[in-house]
């Protein structure tokens, strides 16, 4: 061919003809490669053009052009890159004449193993990773193989081919260890290329000591102890050689383990300790005991248990209906935890399934599925997933969330009327949420031509507000509720209320003031509900009177209860009743007459008891009912411990009263209580109730509160302090302006002054009544929450139980006062009594009345009664007898009683014949007791009614009274319980 070209030239001197070797070419990227163009013909020049149009210069570094001699020239790309591609121009000119050839240049990159390190490390159990990065234009394709063989991913889980060309072996295990072959391939160009991998799994060898195994737990600060012993002559040398762990890849030259931080080694070496044990600390370590006649090596195992971690737990979202949907968690954890799901309330175990086998629980090594079929809406919610072992556990909570088609719920019929507007309600539950359209006569609402409904939505509910103005709109209302997964309709009917029928009036039970009317509720409501009853009631032939009872208060059973008040004894009524819905009101029953009884004693007051405060403190509560026909005059309360017989003292209360607190009770110990309310005619049945106490605290409830650092000794201790010098103040004050007190007494004695009477021997009296009161009885606390009223029947007037917190004027004559003890706290209204009674003396009887209030009560006039009238005691009080007070009395915020020389019925006057040897005489029998009983009584609210103190020498103590016994020295403070 070429002689031919050559001939066919030679016969044409003028033509040029080019021809470039090799006609094309592909270089890989950082090769070199040249191209030879030649020329048949004369040609003076030869040039090359690059594929930008341009012409190759000579000066080029990374292409070069030279002419070896006339009729050729060579082009060289050295190391080629991807801008080296392109179409290459060899042009030969000879004057006017000229010819070019062209040459295609590809560049790509060969297959290129960047890192395929050989061998790879992994430790047994961890998720290897085989590296082998591999490029090349275009892209390999990274085939696995291992043992001659192709690994299929879809057949085993534990391999992947991660994105990078790695392969991932989860788990990985000493079978898997050998020589892999990562092998790349680019189809386009056929090009293969390989390289063998070699994969070693460490496995940690058994081990023996003096314990074989040795267990410690992870990250607890905990150290553990291997130790080996050894014996030989010469005694041989122990040392600890190991295969250290930095991180996943393990050291294979043993170290040998040194005195450290980390490490401890007795004196021999035969004893190694691991300080502030970690996961890393984990594996095997060597003992070896070596002479001169050789070595023997033994090993010891340590196994550090780490408590359970969730490694793989994901939300997943499934629509209603779906056949079925699998949730995974994933753990470690050392031993490998069990799993366990929750959802709800209920639980769910490995293997355990529900009933409608609907719910499986499958578990495999460190996985866990919790498979739901046939999904519904009720599914969604939040799945809690629990791995627990030996040494702790975890929790983590994924949430199922259940596509569904709208479910519409509501009541069908709803009732109202004309003008008066109602809101038929459409709930609506539905993921994702719904968009609700409400109907009417086949049109959307609101439009013109409904302009008497309005709509108001929440997420959950569609309110549809209609106000009927005739009857063309009442009738059906149709729901409409879409999402993406549905559609849903529900159809809702707006009935005409009526007004209910009448009830039926079974029968009346009469009291002396009060009747209980039993009724039944009407047969029909009207559709809407019963707001009230109307009970009206009259003398026959007379205008009725009525009261509206809600229907809320009406106390129901098998039938309703109402109490009418205000009724007069042995009267004949007549009673009716009717019901009263938003419609209206029904018709009312036939009247249905019934006498009152006769004036009598009460009916037991309705008393409830209960724990109070801290415990050991019970509060009752009780309820009037009938009075009988006669004002209550007051309540009796008494109560026991029911392992005892003997009751506690009697307390009667103002008839205002509402409730009394019990304190300091025994714990845990179950209290009797009776409440007793008391008229003219006489004592009602008791109200009884019985409760236990609590137990009895274990920890200062003070303490526990974080309340105030002062203990109960060193607050106790302030106020004894406090005590003694208002003591010593007043004694003073007392001694100088009254001439009496303590400082009197010892002048008396000691320096032979006569003090005022006798005064000084009712001083000691009274001293030693308080000092030797050693009673223990509970402190009771009364509270009152109504205004007190006075008693409306006859008969002896009741022991005013308002206590006056102010002071006479020391010029005051014919004047008597308590001894008046204000408490360390004065922030809540609160009266004490306490009542010393001499059991040797029955016929006297002597009560301090201990009052602290924050604002001052009027005085009340005393009991008097013909043994204890100023008339009937001309020698009880002494004229120009100055009040005793006591200590702790505030007189800064005290307003002040104006002396008044006219007697008033609370200030009982001495006749002008009283001396000193009547006022001794009136308190002789006034005796130390040697065992006492003494109540506090806490009175919460205004005071009211307190017994005025009063100093009597009568021969028969009078029952269920308080007679008091004015003493001049003052009884320290009793500290209540908090």
């Amino acid at each position: 061919m070429y002689i031919f070209f050559h001939l066919f030239f030679s016969f044409s001197p003028a033509a040029i003809q080019v021809e470039i070797t090799p006609t094309q070419g592909e270089i890989s990227v950082g090769d070199s490669k040249f191209f030879l163009c030649e020329v048949v013909g004369d040609a003076k020049d030869i040039d090359w053009y690059a594929p930008s149009g341009e012409k190759i210069l000579p000066n080029r570094q990374d292409i070069f052009v030279s002419r070896s001699d006339e009729t050729t020239s060579t082009l060289t790309i050295y190391h080629a890159n991807v801008d080296s591609a392109g179409i290459y121009k060899c042009v030969a000119k000879n004057g006017d004449k000229e010819a070019q050839a062209t040459v295609q240049v590809k560049i790509f990159q060969k297959i290129t193993f960047e890192s395929a390190p050989s061998p790879q490390e992994f430790n047994e159990g961890d998720d290897a990773d085989i590296v082998c990065d591999v490029v090349s234009s275009p892209p390999p394709t990274i085939i696995w193989k291992h043992k001659g063989s192709r690994i299929q991913v879809a057949k085993d889980v534990r391999y992947k081919i991660m994105d990078n060309g790695h392969l991932q072996i989860r788990g990985i295990k000493k079978t898997d260890e050998g020589m892999y072959n990562c092998e790349a391939r680019v189809m386009a160009r056929g090009e293969i290329d390989f390289r063998m991998i070699k994969v070693v799994v460490n496995v940690l060898p058994t081990i023996r000591a003096r314990q074989s195994d040795v267990n410690a737990t992870a990250d607890v600060g905990s150290s553990a102890l291997l130790a080996c012993d050894a014996d030989g002559f010469p005694e041989p040398t122990v040392t600890w050689p190991h295969e250290l762990n930095k991180g996943e890849v393990r050291i294979v030259n043993n170290i040998v383990l040194e005195t450290g931080d980390k490490y401890s080694l007795n004196e021999d070496g035969s004893e190694l300790v691991i300080k502030d044990v970690k996961k890393v600390d984990e594996g095997d370590y060597t003992c070896i005991a070596k002479n001169k006649a050789g070595e023997k090596a033994e090993e010891v195992s340590l196994n550090v248990f780490v408590q359970p971690k969730i490694t793989y737990l994901n939300n997943q979202t499934v629509s209603e209906f779906e056949e079925q949907v699998t949730l995974t968690c994933e753990a470690s954890g050392d031993p490998t935890p069990t799993i366990s799901w929750s959802f709800e309330n209920r639980v769910f175990s490995e293997g355990e399934q529900s009933l409608d086998r609907n719910i499986v629980v499958r578990s495999h090594a460190r996985v866990s599925s919790l498979t739901l079929k046939n999904v519904q809406f009720t599914y969604a919610g939040q799945y809690l997933c629990t791995a627990s072992n030996s040494i702790g556990q975890d929790d983590q909570n994924m949430y199922l969330e259940v596509r569904y088609a709208p479910k519409l719920q509501g009541n069908v019929a709803w009732y109202t009327w004309e003008g008066n507007p109602t809101n038929i309600s459409c709930k609506v539950e539905a993921h994702p949420r719904a968009t609700v359209v409400w109907y009417r006569d086949g049109l959307p609402v609101p439009s013109a031509n409904f302009t008497n409904l309005k709509i108001y939505t929440t997420p959950t509910i569609s309110y549809l507000e209609v106000t009927p103005s005739s009857q063309d709109d009442f009738g059906s209302y149709n729901c409409s509720a879409t999402n993406a997964m549905g559609t849903e309709y529900k159809e809702f009917l707006l009935i005409e209320a009526d007004v209910p029928t009448t009830p039926e009036l079974y029968q009346v039970e009469p009291f002396s003031s009060t009747a209980v009317i039993q009724f039944g509720e009407p047969e029909a409501t009207g559709g809407v509900p019963i707001i009230k009853y109307r009970v009206q009631w009259r003398l026959p032939g007379q205008d009725w009177t009525e009261k509206e009872y809600s229907a809320e208060d009406v106390s129901a059973s098998s039938y309703r209860l109402i109490t009418i008040f205000g009724l007069n004894p042995e009267t004949t009524y007549e009673v009716r009743i009717s019901a009263i819905n938003g419609k209206g009101e029904s018709e009312s029953s036939p009247a249905k007459p019934f006498k009152t009884e006769p004036v009598r004693e009460p009916s037991a007051p309705k008393i409830e008891v209960k724990v109070h405060n801290k415990g050991n403190s019970l509060k009752v509560n009780w309820i009037k009912q009938d009075d009988g026909g006669s004002p209550i005059k007051h309540y009796l309360v008494r109560y026991k411990a029911k392992y005892v017989s003997d009751w506690k003292p009697e307390m009667r209360l103002p008839n205002d009263s509402e409730y009394v607190v019990l304190n300091g009770l025994d714990w845990n110990t179950e209290y009797e209580v009776h409440v007793v309310a008391e008229n003219q005619q006489g004592r009602s049945e008791p109200g009884i109730r019985s409760i236990r106490t609590a137990s009895e605290p274990t920890t200062i409830p003070d303490a526990m509160s974080g309340g105030s650092g002062l203990g109960t000794g060193a607050i106790v201790g302030i106020l004894i302090v406090v005590f003694f010098l208002l003591l010593v103040g007043v004694d003073v004050t007392c001694y100088f302006l009254n001439k009496c007190g303590l400082l009197m007494c010892i002048a008396v004695n000691f320096c032979g002054k006569a003090g005022p009477g006798a005064k000084s021997k009712d001083m000691e009296e009274g001293k030693a009544a308080f000092t030797k009161d050693e009673s223990k009885e509970p402190i009771v606390e009364v509270r009152t929450e109504e205004e007190h009223t006075p008693n409306q029947g006859g008969g002896p007037t009741e022991p005013n139980e308002t206590t006056p917190l102010t002071e006479p004027e020391p010029a005051a004559a014919d004047t008597t006062s308590p001894v008046v003890n204000l408490l360390p706290s004065t922030a809540t209204n609160s009266v004490a009594e306490s009542f010393s009674t001499a059991q040797s003396s029955p016929a006297s009887e002597c009560t301090t009345l201990t009052t602290s209030a924050s604002s001052p009560t009027k005085a009340a006039p005393a009991k008097t009664s013909p043994k204890n009238s100023p008339a009937a005691q001309p020698s009880s009080l002494k004229a120009n007898t100055q009040p005793d007070v006591g200590p702790l009395v505030d007189l800064s915020d005290t307003p002040k009683v104006p002396p008044s020389s006219n007697p008033t019925p609370s200030e009982p006057v001495s006749p002008p014949s009283a001396n000193a040897d009547a006022q001794q005489s009136q308190c002789d029998q006034v005796k130390a007791p040697d065992s006492t009983q003494s109540k506090d009584l806490q009175v919460d609210g205004p005071a009211k009614d307190a017994p005025s103190a009063l100093c009597t020498d009568s021969t028969t103590p009078a029952q269920n009274e308080y007679e008091h016994c004015h003493v001049p020295i003052p009884q320290p403070p009793q500290l209540l319980p908090w």
